[in-house]
């Protein structure tokens, strides 16, 4: 068998394989959860690469989850820029900086190709982070994306439909995000580690 042989690769998707260029990476962003940090293989949200957010529906908590990352990356001192890529709705920017974010590294970019536009924002070193909203994309699309994510030492985050968990993806970190009554139950798709129960998190003043 090949490097490039299809057995392989799926080998080396699943979510138990541990991969050396992996392990030397720095540790994980904080997410501002600690039960969550805790949760995640790197203590937090992958500094560099590309990870997907599987939701029952847009809109149903995966801002909440990752607003304290991102407010904390546009206050540092040497922030690039933070680009939502195609958003099912417009960014509310009282919202955003009762949140703690820095309105001037936020940008919002919108179209006909979301796809285009996430790989060339991912792969052009000027973002700390990427997030993107898609419903439909294809496996090798998303191999472009991690690529990107990687060249341009960026977070990457793509939103999908959870029936994607049905797709192999080749994203460094995947979750399933539901609401629940107080917060969000979240499972554990794929990372270093083969560890899948499900954490039920709790949101700030619930």
């Amino acid at each position: 068998m090949g490097v490039g042989d299809p057995n392989i690769t799926r080998l080396l998707e699943h979510p138990a394989i541990w991969r050396g260029r992996s392990a030397a990476q720095r540790a994980g962003l904080p997410t501002g959860f600690t039960a969550l940090d805790e949760y995640l293989p790197d203590k937090g949200w992958p500094r560099t690469g590309l990870i997907e957010i599987l939701v029952t529906r847009f809109g149903s908590g995966e801002l909440t989850l990752l607003m304290p990352a991102l407010a904390a990356l546009t206050r540092t001192a040497a922030a690039r820029w933070c680009v939502w890529v195609a958003p099912p709705l417009v960014p509310f920017a009282p919202a955003l900086v009762s949140c703690g974010m820095e309105l001037d590294r936020v940008a919002v970019v919108g179209g006909s190709q979301p796809l285009w536009a996430l790989e060339q924002t991912l792969g052009s070193g000027a973002c700390d982070a990427v997030l993107g909203w898609v419903r439909q994309v294809q496996h090798r699309q998303v191999r472009r994306l991690q690529l990107a994510a990687e060249r341009g030492r960026t977070l990457g985050v793509l939103f999908r439909p959870r029936r994607a968990a049905r797709e192999t993806s080749t994203a460094v970190l995947r979750l399933s995000v539901e609401p629940c009554a107080s917060g969000a139950r979240i499972t554990l798709l794929k990372g270093r580690s083969a560890h899948r129960a499900v954490l039920d998190l709790p949101w700030p003043g619930s």
